[in-house]
């Protein structure tokens, strides 16, 4: 038994003590196997409880299970409890779950990123379920003294062939002393009940209802506020603070220079942000501040850089190049911009002598406590972390930045405190996507066959700007991939789908750019290569080709291809986090311009838990990829970001959203990811539409900034009374 196992266990003891007892079913996240411990009591136990890694079931039914990953919208607090509801046979409506604190030694992949956690616990979640059914069975069979094989499971009851029934709360405390089984048998997928249905969000209620928890609710009595004035300009450094005024205000407790930042602290959250105004600050730099013309030119110098990063290299792509019959050449590129999650970066720290209490919005909650352990040099067991449920994360809170701050200031006044970052302190101080130029070369043979493939991607901080595995790789016999990176003092990070969410729409779009140097439609062109892919492979590949072209012909089916009248479709597909999606962008023209009225998308995610949230998933993606794509931009001048509110950082507005319509490809393979595999296609789907409707190729990001959405629009030729002019 593990030290996670033992603590939480005790958790449970002082609660039983209280509410009574049951059947507790422990399953570590590393294992599959499942551990259990009674609790012994006379009245009745809720299982409604907190902080413990265990599937629990009360004297009265309660199903309970804490949900370790974060919580940021992906619905994972649903989910998870839904694989154990389907193998237990549990009643739904029976079913909590409860968030559970950092605990490295009870949970494996206590994170949220990458679009793994279904994927990552998908079995292990099952098995649990499994084996408390199989012990509720055991244990009715124990009181029947009848054989275990008798008996069947259906909506929190074990139901003898007799007819006699047993609910899961008569058998937990019997069920509790049993031996847990160790090879329990799964349910095949044509028997979910469940698993593929549509469940409402656990959270609901307490969400629309203010009660949900988000970083920004918690409070603790003691605590001071705090807000940090960071340099305005990246690359920059204090030289000297005349924080006289601040300390001034009303409210205002201390000021704090530390680092490279000054926290003014207080009373409330409106207090510190006035006196934060009033700061007089001096700043200096060693080198130069970079501005957004700076980067265009950077891009330019590593597109000619004869000392690239050879990311892989198929073939003989020299000989391929030299002796086509067509070479098409383009390039494509895009800006950073920022992460603005609806709740800005918040937390609370209380930095004692005998440990360390950390509280708030995380989506790697072990990286922050090392990163605090390193920073105060205190060791991780004596540092607590409990997580928040989290106001957006989008990869931002995949940081410990702030985290860092309110340590390190906790630390230095010796109170409990609550920083919280303003919405321009989150969007002019944050970690944005970098920005990134690909250039594109495809050699055709005279049959239109695509003989040759260069890429190139060249980004700010990006390490590695290109996907060397996926599509067409493996399909093209000479191919090139490379990368070019430059180090800036900008800091980046992860965004949403990291890389691929705008790789995709580049490499979509230039696919179809060579599919109609080919002469072929878009569906045919992609689908000669994955035959090939197939086929006769170049390499390894991370995709399945059959898989790909399952999505693209469920998109094609559903949106008509080719068929309907008055718009313009566009296609695109994309590989990402083990999933595969199609998109068909549906694009009319009005007063002169392009306009999205309608994504069609077909997802192989493998088993769709959760039908509601799902989908819920896909559309948010498309809409985040579209909204993106067509507006958004973080440029900077002299080491300062532009943009600084949604005032001037241009989101896509409710008015402008698209219908959006889903559909999924049903087969029996283990659950993939879907947090993010709906984002990247979507770029080049509209992109390719607007072509279609206008012949004018969108190249850079966002599109809004192209010429073709800046031409005056074209007027209408029918009066307001609706006669024609």
């Amino acid at each position: 038994m593990s030290t996670g196992y033992k603590a939480s266990r005790r958790n449970f003891l002082k609660i039983s003590s209280l509410t009574g007892g049951g059947l507790i079913l422990g399953f570590s996240w590393l294992e599959s196997e499942a551990e259990v411990t009674a609790i012994i009591n006379t009245s009745n136990f809720a299982g409604n409880l907190q902080f413990n890694n265990y599937l629990s079931i009360g004297t009265d039914g309660i199903v309970t299970i804490m949900s370790p990953n974060p919580e940021l919208g992906q619905n994972i607090m649903t989910s998870f409890p839904m694989i154990v509801a389907e193998e237990l046979d549990a009643d739904w409506t029976k079913v909590k779950a409860v968030q559970a604190p950092l605990d490295t030694k009870a949970f494996d992949r206590q994170l949220t990123g990458g679009s793994g956690a279904v994927p990552h616990s998908w079995k292990r979640l099952r098995q649990a379920g499994a084996a408390a059914r199989q012990m509720l069975i055991d244990a009715a069979a124990k009181k029947m003294n009848v054989m275990n094989n008798e008996f069947t499971t259906e909506n929190g009851f074990v139901i003898h062939k007799s007819g006699t029934r047993f609910s899961y709360g008569e058998l937990a405390e019997e069920a509790s002393k049993l031996p847990v089984p160790t090879d329990v048998k799964l349910k095949e997928v044509k028997d979910f009940k469940l698993i593929g249905t549509r469940v409402k969000n656990v959270e609901n209620r307490k969400i629309v209802t203010g009660k949900a928890g988000f970083g920004l609710d918690f409070y603790r009595d003691g605590m001071v506020f705090a807000t940090i004035q960071r340099p305005p300009a990246f690359g920059s450094k204090i030289k000297s603070v005349d924080d006289t005024a601040a300390k001034a205000m009303p409210g205002v407790t201390e000021v704090v220079r530390f680092g490279n930042n000054v926290a003014v602290v207080g009373k409330s959250t409106w207090e510190i942000f006035k006196a934060k105004k009033v700061l007089k600050i001096e700043y200096e730099h060693d080198s130069k501040l970079e501005s957004t013309a700076d980067h265009q030119a950077i891009f330019t110098e590593m597109m000619s850089s004869d000392k690239p990063q050879v990311k892989r290299k198929d073939g003989n792509v020299d000989a391929a190049f030299a002796s086509a019959a067509k070479v098409i050449r383009n390039e494509y590129q895009c800006p950073f911009i920022a992460h603005s999650p609806m709740e800005p970066m918040n937390f609370f720290a209380h930095v004692r002598e005998d440990g360390i209490e950390l509280v708030g919005p995380l989506q790697l909650p072990a990286s922050s406590r090392a990163a605090v352990s390193k920073l105060l040099n205190v060791p991780e067991e004596k540092i607590t972390v409990d997580i928040t449920r989290l106001g957006g994360g989008f990869g931002r809170r995949l940081k410990s930045d702030y985290v860092l701050e309110a340590a390190e200031l906790s630390s230095i006044i010796k109170k409990p405190v609550k920083l919280i970052w303003s919405r321009e302190d989150d969007m002019m101080g944050g970690s944005y996507r970098p920005a990134v130029r690909y250039r594109f070369e495809a050699a055709l043979d005279a049959s239109g066959n695509l003989i040759g493939y260069k890429l190139r991607g060249v980004g700010i901080n990006v390490g590695n700007a290109v996907r060397e595995d996926n599509f067409p790789s493996g399909a093209v016999e000479n191919l090139l991939i490379e990368s070019v990176d430059y180090q800036s003092p900008i800091t980046t990070g992860a965004w949403r789908a990291p890389i691929t969410n705008f790789l995709a729409f580049a490499e979509q779009s230039f696919i179809d750019e060579v599919a109609k140097a080919a002469g072929k439609d878009p569906f045919t062109f992609r689908n000669e290569l994955l035959e090939k892919a197939k086929t006769s492979p170049v390499g390894a590949v991370k995709y399945n080709p059959n898989r790909f072209q399952a999505v693209m012909n469920e998109v094609k089916k559903r949106s008509q291809w080719g068929e309907k009248k008055g718009v313009h479709q566009g296609f695109s597909v994309y590989f990402s986090h083990a999933s595969y999606v199609a998109q068909v962008a549906e694009v009319a023209m009005e007063a002169g311009k392009p306009v999205v009225k309608k994504v069609i998308a077909a997802c192989d995610c493998g088993v769709v838990i959760n039908k509601s949230g799902a989908e819920q998933q896909v559309k948010g993606g498309i809409v985040d990829g579209y909204g993106h794509a067509m507006f958004g931009k973080l440029s900077f001048k002299d080491g300062v970001p532009q943009e600084s509110n949604f005032n001037n950082y241009r989101l896509v507005r409710m008015k402008e959203i698209p219908e959006v319509e889903t559909w999924f490809v049903e087969n029996e393979i283990d659950p993939t990811g879907l947090g993010e595999p709906a984002l990247p296609p979507t770029g080049g789907a509209v992109a390719n539409a607007i072509f279609k409707a206008t012949g004018t190729r969108m190249k850079n990001q966002p599109f809004i900034e192209e010429p073709l959405f800046n031409k005056p629009p074209v007027k209408s030729s029918v009066k307001p009374s609706g006669k024609p002019a």
